[in-house]
């Protein structure tokens, strides 16, 4: 008989509620700041209703720490992938609160994105990071696999 000495998990990820608002609130501005995007609460509302309401594909999930504080926090959405006739998850946005880095709560939430993925029969998971994302890429590298794929922006006009 062996018993099970392995630490439990730092956090549990599941879905966001509409109880999870403040604490949702707090990362995704972490989130927004990391990434220097100025400040905008007509989009902070619109993504928030975008998440908590699983519309455009949208599904959220976030870390609960032990305490009950929320400590990370991902948002997945479901893509076409025509070329091989299947669906995949992209994974728009994922951050963990500075002070719950490097505890496993990153590693808890991608692999609750990427069972969240198998429940739907998706292909692949899919993500894109900021080159100099050092610290992330770390724990990118060890759960997947960088592309080939060059990622480009083009803003929408009529020609």
């Amino acid at each position: 008989m062996t018993s099970d000495t392995s630490t439990p998990p730092p956090v549990t990820v599941r879905r966001v509620t509409a109880d999870d608002h403040d604490g949702w609130a707090a990362l995704f501005a972490g989130y927004r700041e990391f990434y220097q995007l100025p400040d905008d609460p007509a989009a902070v509302a619109t993504t928030w209703s975008w998440v908590v309401g699983e519309q455009h594909g949208m599904t959220g999930l976030v870390a609960e720490a032990r305490d009950g504080s929320l400590v990370g926090l991902a948002h997945v959405r479901t893509f076409a992938r025509p070329s091989i006739g299947s669906v995949g998850l992209f994974l728009d946005d994922l951050f963990t609160d500075p002070a719950a880095r490097r505890s496993g709560v990153g590693a808890a939430l991608l692999r609750a994105v990427s069972d969240l993925a198998a429940q739907r029969g998706a292909s692949v998971v899919r993500w894109i990071t900021a080159a100099d994302n050092v610290t992330a890429r770390a724990l990118y590298d060890e759960l997947g696999a960088q592309t080939p794929w060059v990622t480009y922006d083009m803003v929408p006009q009529r020609y």
